[in-house]
């Protein structure tokens, strides 16, 4: 066990740099990430990261729903127009195709992700705010979601809002209770705590083999388009994120949040759940027979797999760059 919590740790820390090497990996080795793409296992890896969320909430991060709600509704209304806007805007200003204006969307109609809870603590955010975000968007992405996608993106493409919104209530909302669950009936145990510690590890590698199965379902284009479609894809991807950073600190900076809360709702709004996206782009983008009619259907997976490395890097270096302002302001005094 102590060398799975020093695993876990270590994957934790350095989630950006091993999930950009298994990216790789997967680019010259791509039918060793073949098996996350048959069937329904992308989605039960997907359900297995909201799992391990779910376990590190307790009920005191549900009280702070309760006692904080004028913070919280405008942290979720800043996510979910911010996000979903710019991509939209962004989508058109690059004349990206169809499925590309698809997969980018889904990136900004998802909710936050766990790292962002992490990013917050780092850079001496408010985490119990963070978290509370978190909560809030993850519960309301099964109706939020599917109809900003249809609204945003349904001229462009078929959009299934329904069967959107039974799949995150499946693969999401479902696996966060469950670990809510269990979190409540089992936090006192010894087992279940050393558990939590493996949880971090877990989720990084989760996150690492859909990444992979991604980049095995677009090889054949990266193979054709390259470069080309890569530096696109960053390009739309860091403006998508950097934006979310700055109107996010903008809006906290407006509403006379204190540095800690404007700090936290810049990483809340600019982070999102994009392995969400992923696993949501490919059922319902970009399936294997969606493929097989079109095989620029793949392409609608690709955004969301540069955002899961993308964000995490970005994340690290925003905490880190919050830090450095706090060092220099401490020598100065």
């Amino acid at each position: 066990m102590t060398l799975l919590l020093t695993l876990s740790r270590w994957l934790a820390r350095y989630t950006s740099p091993f999930i950009i090497l298994v990216a790789v990996l997967a680019f010259f080795v791509p039918d060793a990430f073949a098996w996350v793409q048959q069937g329904q296992r992308a989605s039960v890896i997907l359900g297995l990261i909201m799992l391990t969320m779910g376990c590190t909430l307790s009920t005191e991060d549900f009280r702070i729903l309760l006692t904080r709600p004028v913070d919280i509704l405008i942290g979720a209304v800043a996510q979910y127009t911010i996000m979903p806007l710019v991509a939209w805007a962004l989508a058109n200003l690059f004349g990206l195709n169809a499925f590309m204006t698809a997969g980018i969307i889904l990136v900004g109609c998802c909710p936050g992700g766990v790292s962002s809870n992490i990013m917050s603590f780092l850079c001496k955010g408010d985490v119990a705010y963070s978290v509370g975000m978190t909560t809030v968007s993850t519960c309301l992405s099964p109706v939020m979601t599917p109809l900003l996608v249809l609204w945003l993106a349904g001229a462009e493409i078929d959009v299934d809002a329904w069967g959107m919104f039974q799949n995150i209530l499946l693969v999401t909302l479902l696996p966060v209770a469950l670990g809510v669950a269990f979190n409540y009936f089992l936090s006192e145990k010894p087992y279940f705590r050393q558990l939590q510690g493996v949880m971090p590890g877990v989720s990084v590698l989760c996150l690492a083999c859909i990444v992979g199965g991604v980049i095995f379902t677009v090889h054949p284009q990266l193979k054709e388009n390259g470069l080309q479609l890569i530096l696109l894809t960053l390009a739309v991807v860091t403006l998508h994120n950097g934006t979310g950073y700055l109107l996010g600190y903008l809006v906290g900076k407006g509403f006379h949040f204190n540095t800690a809360k404007r700090r936290t709702l810049s990483i809340e709004v600019g982070m999102q759940n994009a392995g969400m996206a992923t696993v949501l782009a490919r059922n319902f983008f970009a399936s294997p027979a969606m493929i097989a009619m079109n095989p620029m259907a793949a392409l609608a997976v690709f955004p969301c797999a540069i955002s899961c490395a993308y964000h995490s890097i970005s994340g690290t270096l925003l905490a880190g760059f919050f830090s450095w302002q706090d060092e220099r302001g401490m020598k100065s005094e």
